[in-house]
């Protein structure tokens, strides 16, 4: 006889790796102050980028002497214009343990086409090997891999001393977990991750010594118009000062104010973080003794807050053929969505067979409480299905 289902649902189903969770109490009424139908070019309107710029800064503790600008095409845009416009003078380490760093990594090798690349990777749910990197080098790493839920313990491997530029994608770490600035070079993230905010806009930081690299640094290729940050050898100040290189979506801005204005309302920085923890902890306490399912993450140190990723361990579903054990990780996802108590929960494409779960710092804990029993009524629903008779 299957378990009955399980009486308490999530407020808030909404469990997307991105676009995420908007922020609690969020209605379209937080858009009604937009400044729509003028130039974001007019005094107004580049005022509020400028704003989210500065908010950004605040909220993330960013230190005095960095850059911040608003950037097209989200996290990946803001990762490209540092690739394209940053490297080549010095080999590159790229680290890639799930799939977006794998498209950095290809992006340096086959479009760039660097000649001095070294590549260390890891399979899902573990980190390259750090010591084996090489700070005479730029090394281009995630801090959050969003697709397989394993984030970096620390800063530590990172050296004081570098020659290199450390470039940083932390579009799902920025806003949930502390980045070491003294550490970074180049750090990038999107409006849509941990704080709810609405896609297709990306944040590009830049410390002094990323400054200096690309004033005393022309690329050998041609750079299109939206990936240039010089002009005549000089940063151009004003893509950091609210002057965006295309057109803003007004209504965005207006969202990623809503964002930064309730995370300062909170706490700022130590509260998203705390609440991002709080996910993740409810998420550990219930899988402690689970015969089921287990972490992607193979260490503990290393689990995101915010890209939970699971594995099913059970013993029928490892018996299954890849195959199959992907027909049962899909049931599985459909299942929550088709009881809408979890939506989105399916992994990336190229993810092992599992569930992903967001726990970034809009999503409530008591939502994460609610839909965990869900996993467990779906699980045994699938089981039923797909075991061995």
């Amino acid at each position: 006889m299957l378990d009955p289902m399980p009486q308490a649902r999530p407020a808030n189903p909404m469990f997307s790796s991105g676009p995420c969770a908007k922020r609690p109490g969020w209605s379209l009424s937080a858009l009604e102050g937009a400044l729509l139908g003028r130039s974001h070019r007019a005094p107004p309107l580049k005022a509020r980028l400028a704003e989210v710029i500065e908010r950004s800064r605040a909220v993330l503790q960013m230190p005095q002497g960095w850059r911040l600008g608003i950037v097209p095409a989200s996290d990946t845009g803001a990762v490209e214009m540092a690739l394209w416009s940053l490297l080549g003078p010095r080999g590159v380490d790229v680290l890639a343990w799930e799939s977006f760093s794998g498209e950095w990594a290809t992006d340096i090798t086959t479009q760039l086409r660097l000649p001095d690349v070294r590549l260390l990777k890891a399979p899902y749910g573990a980190l390259p090997d750090l010591s084996q990197v090489s700070w005479d080098r730029d090394v281009v790493f995630v801090w959050n891999g969003t697709t397989s839920g394993v984030r970096l313990p620390d800063a530590h491997w990172i050296a004081d001393d570098r020659q290199g530029l450390a470039i940083c994608d932390a579009t799902s770490a920025a806003f949930a977990m502390e980045l070491p600035w003294d550490k970074l070079d180049v750090v990038t993230w999107s409006w849509q991750k941990v704080l709810g905010g609405e896609a297709a806009h990306g944040m590009l930081a830049l410390s002094p010594r990323a400054v200096e690299r690309l004033e005393s640094n022309t690329p050998s290729w041609p750079l299109p118009k939206i990936f240039r940050l010089t002009k005549g050898g000089k940063l151009i100040e004003g893509i950091f000062q609210g002057d965006t290189i295309n057109t803003p979506s007004m209504l965005c801005v207006e969202d990623a104010l809503d964002g930064l204005r309730w995370a300062e309302g909170i706490g700022g920085l130590p509260a998203l973080v705390a609440r991002s923890e709080a996910n993740l902890a409810a998420i550990a306490t219930w899988l402690d003794g689970h015969d089921q399912l287990a972490f992607l993450a193979e260490r503990a140190d290393t689990r995101s807050c915010t890209s939970i990723c699971l594995r099913i361990t059970a013993p029928w579903f490892t018996g299954l053929t890849a195959e199959g054990q992907g027909a049962a990780a899909k049931v599985l996802s459909s299942l929550l969505e088709r009881e809408g108590v979890g939506l989105d929960t399916a992994p990336y494409r190229d993810a092992p067979p599992g569930l992903r779960i967001w726990g970034g710092a809009t999503v409530e804990t008591r939502d994460i409480q609610a839909l965990l029993p869900w996993i467990d009524w779906a699980l045994a629903e699938v089981s039923a299905q797909f075991a061995p008779a």
